[in-house]
C-alpha cells in the first residue's frame, strides 16, 4: 500500500481540487486529500494501479505534475502558465479593439470581418485549448469547474459571430472581440491570482528552501588524512560527518562531535535569541551558525529531519478540510450547472419576454456566464488557512490540522499542565532526608531516575549523577505515579509522588518519596523554576475573559505555591492520567477547553480536549496527541496561537460573505445587460484578487 505525495500545478479553485479528488477516487485511491493552495496532491494506492495512467489522468484534467525529486528543473512546456498565456494573446485582443479608433486613425482594415477572425482565432484556439479541455474533462468526471462557463461564454461568442459573418453579413453581429477580451482577462486573472496566492506559501516555502542546501562532508582518505568535499544534504546519511562554520546553515539534523557554537533557529522557534550550543548538544537543520566551527554527526536523513516533519504537518494541516469548508464545498459543487440555468433563464426574459434585440440578449447571457466566479468561493477557506498557518509556521506555531484553527474562536477556558509547562522543567533539590545511610540513598535514587524521561528525574540525574549505580533485576515507569525497582535480593523500590504512600500516612509535603517494601525510607524536595513567561501570558488569558485552570499530578500543596504566584485561581492537583483525562472530559462537556502539557501522563487528556497544546521541548507521546506545538520551548507564544486561530476563522468568514455577496450582486447586474462580457471577465478577476488581498491582510494583521 503506497502512500503518493505529488505536487500538481494549474489548480485555481476548490472546484479545480473537487476536480481531481473525484478523478482518484473514481480511479480507486483511498484517503485522498488536494491542497488547491500548495498545490499538493496525497493519496494512497492500495490497489498497485500504474502511476503513469493516473498522471496522464489528471493532466487531462489540465494539470501539471511537478517531479520535485528531480535535481534539475524540468523545463516547461510553450503556453504552460498563465503568465505565458496572457502576454501571448493579449496583443491579438488590443488589435480587436483598434477598431474602436477607426474614426480618428485611418485602420479601417480592422473593420473586415475576415481579418478580425484571422486575429481571433489564435486566442480563441489557446483559449479552448486549456479551458475547453478542462471544461470537458471536469464535466466527464461529474464536477463542472470554472472553465465550463469560460470555455462557454467564449464559445457561444465566438460561434455566433461567425453566423453573424456568413449568415448575416453584418458588421454589427461580429464580436470577436468579446471572445478574445473574455480568454485573456481570464488568463490574466488567473495569472493575478496565481502571484497573490503564492505570496501565502512565504512561510513555507522559506522551510522548504531550507531543506535543500550543500553541507561540508568530512571524508577520509587510504592513510585516514581528512578531506571536506561539497556535498547536496539531500544525499547525506544517518552517521555521515559534517563541517559546519560561523555564517553557514546548519545543513541537516545533527549532534555535536567537536567544538561549540551560537546559533539561531528563529525558522524552527520563531525565537530569535541565538542559543549556546557545545559538545552533544543537537542541531536542528534550517537553523544558521552565527558564531564558532563544529564537526557533527548527522542524526536524521532528510526526509525524518525535524524540518521536514515541520513541513509535513503544516502541508497536511493545508489539505484538511475544516467544518466550515464543506459548505462551500457543497455549493461550488452545484454552482457552475445553477449559473448556466440562469445564464439561459436570462436570455429566455430578455429575448422572448422583455423584446430585447438577439445580440443584446446573448450577451447578457454570456456576461453571466462570464461574471460569475465559483473561484472566490472555493477559495475563500484555503487562502484564509493557508495564510493563518504560513504566519503559524513563521512564529513557531504549527498546527496539526486546519480544524484546530476554527476551533480556538470556541475556546473559553485553558487548562494549565504543572510541571515543564508552567515551569521549565529545570528542578533544584531543594532538602532531602532518609533513614539509610547518605550515599546508599543518592545511589537508589540516581539508579532508578535514570530510566525515568521525566523532567524532575532528568534534574536528579544530572545532580547525583556521580553515586554508585545499582544494577536492578526489573525496572517501570508507573505511569502518573513514578518508578519501580527491584534489586537482585527481591526488595522492591517505588520512587514517586504522595500518591504512593498509604492513604494513612500523615506527611505528605515533600515533592518526591522512596519506599522500601512500601516503607518509606526518605524524601526529596524540589525546587520548581517557574517560566518567566507564564505569568504574562495567564494575564492575557484572564483579560480576555477566558479562565484558566492547573490541572498537575503534583500535591495540592506545591502547585498552591506555583498558582498562587501565577493568578490561578482553579487547581486540581494530585491527578492520575486516569482523572486527568476524566477531568477534561467533564470540563469539555460544559465549556470548550484548550489544554496545554508536555509530560506522557498529559498525552491522554491532550487527545481528548477541544484542542490539545504541547510545547516543542515535550515528551513524543505529548507531541503526538497535540493539535498544536509550540516550537518556542515555552508559552509565549500561546496567546498567539489562540488569537490567529480566532482571527484566521474571522478572515474564512470575510471572504466567504465576499464571495457569496460578489455573486449575488454581479449575476443579475450581468443579466440586467448593465455590463458587458468584457467587463464581467474583468469583474470576475478581480473578485479572486480582492479575496486573495483579504487573506493578505492576516500576514500583517495585528492579532493581539
Amino acid at each position: 500500500m503506497d502512500k503518493i505525495l505529488w505536487k500538481v500545478e494549474g489548480m485555481t479553485c476548490s472546484n479545480c481540487a473537487l476536480s481531481i479528488q473525484k478523478f482518484l477516487e473514481k480511479e480507486g485511491m483511498k484517503e485522498v486529500f488536494v491542497n488547491p493552495i500548495g498545490g499538493e496532491v496525497l493519496f494512497i494506492n492500495d490497489l498497485d494501479i500504474e502511476l503513469n495512467k493516473i498522471k496522464k489522468g489528471i493532466e487531462s484534467l489540465g494539470y501539471s505534475i511537478v517531479n520535485e525529486t528531480s535535481p534539475t528543473k524540468s523545463k516547461k512546456k510553450l503556453f504552460s502558465t498563465n503568465k505565458q498565456r496572457f502576454w501571448t494573446t493579449l496583443p491579438f485582443t488590443l488589435v480587436l479593439y483598434m477598431h474602436m479608433l477607426h474614426q480618428w486613425i485611418p485602420i479601417h482594415w480592422i473593420l473586415n470581418p475576415w481579418i478580425q477572425l484571422i486575429i481571433c482565432t489564435p486566442v480563441f484556439l489557446l483559449g479552448m485549448w486549456f479551458f475547453g479541455k478542462s471544461a470537458l474533462m471536469s464535466l466527464k468526471n461529474g464536477v463542472p469547474n470554472m472553465n465550463v462557463l469560460v470555455a462557454l461564454g467564449s464559445l457561444l461568442s465566438f460561434v455566433y459571430s461567425l453566423i453573424g459573418m456568413f449568415y448575416f453579413n453584418n458588421s454589427n453581429y461580429l464580436f470577436f472581440e468579446t471572445t478574445a477580451s473574455i480568454i485573456t482577462l481570464v488568463f490574466l486573472g488567473n495569472y493575478l491570482e496565481e502571484t497573490t496566492i503564492q505570496s501565502t506559501q512565504k512561510a513555507l516555502q522559506k522551510i522548504t528552501k531550507s531543506q535543500k542546501v550543500i553541507a561540508n562532508m568530512i571524508a577520509f582518505d587510504d592513510k585516514y588524512k581528512e578531506q571536506i568535499f561539497p556535498i547536496e544534504n539531500i544525499f547525506l546519511k544517518t552517521g555521515d560527518l559534517i563541517l559546519i562554520k560561523t555564517g553557514e546553515q546548519v545543513p541537516i539534523d545533527c549532534k555535536i562531535l567537536w567544538g561549540d557554537c551560537s546559533v539561531n533557529e528563529s525558522i524552527i522557534t520563531g525565537e530569535s535569541l541565538p542559543l549556546y550550543k557545545s559538545k552533544k548538544d543537537f542541531l536542528i537543520g534550517g537553523s544558521m551558525v552565527e558564531t564558532g566551527i563544529i564537526k557533527a554527526q548527522v542524526t536524521a536523513a532528510t526526509k525524518d529531519t525535524v524540518l521536514s516533519g515541520i513541513l509535513k504537518m503544516v502541508q497536511n494541516a493545508q489539505s484538511e478540510k475544516p467544518p466550515i469548508q464543506k459548505l462551500a464545498d457543497k455549493i461550488s459543487a452545484v454552482f457552475v450547472p445553477v449559473v448556466i440555468a440562469i445564464s439561459v433563464l436570462a436570455f429566455v426574459l430578455n429575448y422572448f419576454i422583455l423584446s430585447t434585440p438577439f445580440d443584446y440578449s446573448l450577451m447578457r447571457s454570456i456576461a453571466v456566464l462570464v461574471i460569475s466566479c465559483p473561484c472566490a468561493m472555493g477559495l475563500a477557506t484555503p487562502a484564509a488557512i493557508s495564510v493563518g498557518l504560513g504566519r503559524a509556521a513563521k512564529k513557531g506555531i504549527l498546527f496539526r490540522n486546519a480544524s484546530s484553527l476554527e476551533n480556538f474562536k470556541h475556546i473559553k477556558q485553558v487548562v494549565f499542565d504543572k510541571t515543564g509547562t508552567l515551569t521549565t522543567g529545570h528542578f533544584d533539590i531543594e532538602n532531602f532526608s532518609s533513614t539509610i545511610d547518605e550515599n546508599t540513598f543518592k545511589s537508589i535514587v540516581y539508579s532508578i531516575e535514570k530510566y525515568s524521561t521525566h523532567p524532575i528525574a532528568k534534574s536528579i540525574v544530572k545532580k547525583w549523577g556521580t553515586a554508585e549505580c545499582i544494577v536492578w533485576k526489573k525496572i517501570e515507569e508507573l505511569k502518573g505515579l513514578g518508578m519501580s525497582a527491584e534489586d537482585k535480593e527481591g526488595n522492591l523500590f517505588l520512587l514517586g509522588s504522595t500518591q504512593i504512600l498509604k492513604a494513612d500516612t500523615n506527611n505528605k509535603s515533600h515533592s518526591i518519596y522512596l519506599l522500601k517494601n512500601n516503607e518509606p525510607i526518605g524524601w526529596i524536595d524540589i525546587k520548581d523554576e517557574i517560566r518567566t513567561e507564564a505569568k504574562s501570558v495567564i494575564n492575557w488569558f484572564h483579560s480576555h475573559q477566558i479562565s484558566t485552570i492547573m490541572l498537575t499530578g503534583d500535591t495540592l500543596e506545591k502547585a498552591t505555591i506555583v498558582a498562587k504566584e501565577l493568578g490561578i485561581n482553579n487547581i486540581i492537583a494530585a491527578q492520575s492520567p486516569a482523572s486527568k483525562l476524566k477531568t477534561i472530559e467533564e470540563l469539555n462537556s460544559t465549556t470548550p477547553t484548550a489544554m496545554i502539557g508536555d509530560g506522557i501522563n498529559d498525552a491522554p487528556a491532550l487527545a481528548k480536549a477541544t484542542i490539545g497544546i504541547s510545547l516543542s521541548d515535550a515528551s513524543q507521546l505529548a507531541i503526538q496527541h497535540a493539535d498544536v506545538v509550540l516550537m518556542n520551548q515555552g508559552l509565549k507564544n500561546l496567546p498567539e496561537a489562540l488569537s490567529l486561530g480566532r482571527h484566521t476563522f474571522l478572515t474564512i468568514k470575510q471572504n466567504l460573505f465576499w464571495a457569496f455577496s460578489y455573486n449575488i450582486i454581479a449575476i443579475p447586474i450581468a443579466a440586467a445587460g448593465l455590463l458587458t462580457p468584457t467587463f464581467s471577465a474583468l469583474a470576475m478577476g478581480f473578485s479572486d484578487i480582492v479575496l486573495a488581498f483579504i487573506s493578505l491582510r492576516l500576514f500583517v494583521k495585528k492579532v493581539i
